[in-house]
């Protein structure tokens, strides 16, 4: 894949951008940033717990997993996260790079507050903020559902 500086600088200042894809379980969790962080990944969401009445939970909690990634730097286990579409515009080292300085700049523990995620069908959207981080704060935020999963398809 051939890459220039300019789509490259691009494709990392959207991905910051992603940073912000998170929602928040405000479980009480210690908000101060930790020298490391260890944040369980969900591979995949079961489609049975797909069910209409679940789905905005669901959704959140997947945004919370990414933006947890995200803040601690995990490029490889947050790409997952990432749609079809999205990663056909984002190589992984260069995601992975972005992610590593966004750990370096920011420090994990930036939880999502107020997290408010609406879904139809197969599309969500999510509005959030980032604790700590006001300039990453979201507001109507794409996810999609792809095999079942959400994506963050933001890109």
């Amino acid at each position: 894949m051939r890459t220039t500086a300019a789509p490259l600088e691009v494709i990392a200042a959207a991905l910051l951008a992603l940073t912000a894809c998170s929602s928040s379980s405000d479980d009480g969790a210690d908000p101060t940033p930790s020298t490391s962080a260890t944040v369980e990944v969900p591979t995949t969401t079961p489609t049975d717990a797909l069910a209409p009445a679940n789905d905005e939970a669901n959704l959140a909690r997947v945004v919370d997993t990414y933006t947890s990634l995200y803040f601690a730097g995990e490029g490889e286990p947050a790409y997952v996260f990432l749609s079809k579409r999205c990663k056909a515009k984002a190589d992984p080292a260069v995601f992975e790079a972005t992610l590593e300085q966004a750990a370096k700049d920011y420090g994990p523990g930036h939880l999502a507050t107020d997290v408010r995620a609406t879904v139809s069908g197969d599309m969500g959207r999510v509005s959030y903020k980032v604790q700590g981080l006001p300039k990453f704060d979201q507001q109507a935020q794409p996810w999609t559902r792809e095999g079942g999963d959400w994506k963050y398809d933001a890109c």
